[in-house]
């Protein structure tokens, strides 16, 4: 009987002890810092987004790309083919907004916005205005070319890693479309219409 009640008195201790170990160690969990959660920073597209603007006598224009990198790779007649038209830049199509009727080469773009294709080949580029529009950059549809233009193409003063359309020589209503790349500075004249 005796040992009974020693052996219920040990118990007793025993859960009381446990009972505390246990609180304290809940205390101790709540009072330590956090462990800071490991986030990924978000991955940079291969491809970034980019915009060219230009104000052209009051107008806006805007053309909406994505920005390839060469790393490491040939581009102009390997990874971009001659003679196939390249959706000039990557990702969604490049696309051109306009608030004012332009001439791009000899090619006349009432207001509006469009799609720009080029077509490269190792004698010339062609620049492809095309009226379909919010299409993915490898879709393209001839029929609906508003037309085609010749573009001047020189050499830039190094080879570019990162794919950049601009606007340079900006004068009033008139500029210059710039695409470079790789080593290549294919351009035509644009004019807002007066």
């Amino acid at each position: 009987m005796k040992l009974n009640r020693i052996a219920s008195a040990l118990c007793s201790v025993a859960t009381i002890a446990a009972g505390i170990c246990g609180t304290n160690q809940m205390l101790a969990q709540a009072a330590a810092p956090a462990m800071p959660m490991q986030m990924d920073a978000p991955k940079k597209p291969m491809s970034p987004p980019a915009k060219a603007e230009v104000t052209l006598g009051g107008a806006a224009v805007s053309i909406d790309y994505s920005a390839p990198s060469m790393r490491g790779r040939a581009i102009f007649g390997a990874l971009v083919p001659y003679d196939k038209v390249w959706r000039t830049g990557a990702n969604a199509a490049t696309t051109l907004k306009t608030s004012a009727d332009l001439q791009i080469g000899a090619l006349k773009v009432p207001a509006g916005t469009y799609t720009l294709y080029t077509l490269p080949t190792a004698g010339g580029w062609s620049l492809i205005v095309n009226k379909q529009t919010g299409q993915w950059g490898t879709v393209y549809d001839e029929a609906q070319d508003l037309g085609r233009v010749k573009m001047m193409v020189g050499a830039t003063a190094g080879p570019l890693e990162t794919f950049v359309i601009d606007f340079e020589k900006t004068m009033g209503s008139a500029t210059e479309l710039h695409l470079k790349w790789a080593g290549v500075d294919a351009s035509v004249s644009v004019t807002a219409a007066k």
